[in-house]
């Protein structure tokens, strides 16, 4: 009797183990192959090659950039607009903060005439904080 009473003693308590390695492989294997998958794309920016001025001033808070290319094209938080467009996205920021200021950076080899109908239209849109970008002179910086 005290053998019976012995074994009871020494026998492993009914419980369920639950063996996590497959399911550490599945997410690796998972991981793996979003990784693999994914794919990564670099945003483009606008090159703009801005003209040198003695008097250039670095501004503490841009609210808002109008890019001019070369070309003439004219890009909004990277889109690429056209120029009545100006009006309204001005607009919009000009809502959300009054005392927002507009820089435009423009192209040194980009035509005088977009660059005056985008002053234009920043100015019709109610900016009174409107800004031309340029590189300080001597400075070697591109773009």
């Amino acid at each position: 009797m005290s053998h019976v009473l012995r074994r009871k003693r020494f026998q492993r308590r009914g419980g369920v183990e639950i063996n996590l390695a497959p399911l550490m492989d599945m997410v690796f294997i998972l991981l793996i192959f979003f990784l693999v998958t994914t794919s990564f794309t670099r945003e483009s920016g606008v090159v703009v090659e801005r003209p040198r001025a003695k008097t250039a001033e670095p501004l503490e808070k841009l609210s808002f950039i109008i890019g001019v290319t070369e070309k003439g094209e004219i890009f909004v938080e990277g889109r690429r607009i056209e120029i009545p467009m100006i009006r309204t996205y001005v607009s919009k920021v000009l809502r959300e903060n009054p005392d927002a200021g507009v820089v435009v950076v423009c192209d040194r080899n980009a035509k005088t005439d977009v660059l005056i109908r985008v002053l234009d239209e920043c100015r019709a849109a109610g900016a009174k904080n409107l800004s031309v970008a340029a590189r300080k002179a001597g400075s070697d910086g591109g773009g």
